[in-house]
């Protein structure tokens, strides 16, 4: 049976992610599919609960520029900028991985993606059970969740809980940057445009 949670209910949410379980959490996108990234059973939980593929690499969801330089290597050095900017929010940075990155998040590839959802509930709960994976919460083709019942259709009895969203949820997805070449390249086109990006790191280049 799948628990149905309110914004108020951050301590049970933790408890429930810190014992293993899966829980779908609001961002300001769409509903993600969270779970402790550091645990492989738990990884491999969200692959067999979303019917997802393992060669489509994970994210990982942090709460802090310090996560985000802990996990990657060779930053550019404008990274800084763009998390002050765009972070917490709708911006998926694609890093050089190091080796404390899990093969199973990243599918043992030499790039790892960072993901800070802009959602405050979501956030406080990150930063009590460090990074999280976080797919969208639904079966893999089918439409990304904007509300819990969008959830429960997919996903009910599969999963721990759903904490019900308090603030707005575009729909609209992240947009995906890659850092880790000379330029910034968009891999997708979401919420926030590259020349947005390049308004902010222009003079480092």
């Amino acid at each position: 049976m799948t628990e149905l949670l309110t914004p108020k209910d951050v301590t049970k949410a933790v408890e429930l992610l810190q014992a293993g379980q899966l829980v779908a959490l609001p961002t300001e996108t769409v509903y993600g599919l969270f779970g402790l990234a550091l645990d492989d059973t738990v990884v491999e939980k969200i692959y067999r609960v979303k019917n997802r593929q393992h060669d489509h690499a994970l994210n990982l969801n942090i709460s802090s520029f310090e996560q985000m330089k802990y996990f990657s290597q060779n930053q550019p050095k404008y990274l800084e900028k763009l998390y002050n900017k765009f972070m917490p929010g709708s911006l998926t940075v694609i890093l050089e991985a190091n080796k404390r990155v899990p093969s199973l998040v990243n599918y043992g590839m030499p790039t790892v993606g960072f993901r800070m959802p802009d959602n405050q509930t979501t956030l406080e709960i990150l930063r009590q059970t460090g990074p999280m994976v976080g797919p969208s919460a639904n079966l893999t083709g089918n439409p990304s969740p904007k509300t819990a019942q969008d959830v429960l259709s997919d996903l009910s009895g599969q999963i721990a809980a759903v904490l019900k969203a308090d603030e707005s949820i575009s729909g609209i997805d992240s947009t995906i940057v890659d850092l880790t070449g000379e330029l910034p390249t968009i891999l997708r086109q979401g919420a926030l445009t590259l020349s947005e990006i390049y308004e902010v790191i222009k003079d480092d280049f």
